[in-house]
């Protein structure tokens, strides 16, 4: 699995080259955080460095599909929010999945850090907070 993890993390480098969070900084900052979070799981910690992948960076898609394995690209799936699908289908697909869980509060526990909403403008840093609690309360986790 070690290779799946290496595999997992060379692509979202690929990926999201040149991408920039909302704060400016590299993006790929962020997948290594949320990867960092589950490193104690080979398949919870590939899916972290896959978990932005279908959702950001379309031009990775063909790579992503075709070089991991299921395991890893059905959680990225249960991740990857899309635009015709409700809020509370997407958070209960996620909920019904333990992977897709872990990273998906991984995630949301990195992009609701406090040194990282100080970086941004005012209102958009309520926003986001006010985001992230919604999206706990759906999960089922406390903010």
């Amino acid at each position: 699995m070690n290779n799946v993890v290496e595999r997992a993390k060379a692509l979202a480098y690929k990926a999201h080259a040149g991408q920039a969070d909302k704060a400016g900084r590299p993006y790929i900052e962020h997948v290594a955080r949320v990867a960092a979070a589950v490193s104690d799981d080979p398949v919870c910690e590939a899916v972290a460095w896959a978990h932005d992948i279908l959702e950001d960076c379309k031009h990775a898609e063909e790579e992503f599909w075709c070089n991991l394995p299921g395991v890893v690209t059905r959680n990225v799936h249960y991740l990857t929010r899309y635009s015709w699908q409700r809020a509370d289908a997407y958070y209960a697909r996620i909920r019904a999945h333990p992977v897709a869980l872990r990273v998906k509060l991984a995630d949301i526990a990195d992009n609701n850090d406090e040194s990282r909403l100080s970086l941004l403008d005012a209102a958009t840093a309520a926003r986001l907070r006010a985001k992230y609690a919604r999206a706990l309360a759906d999960l089922g986790a406390t903010p």
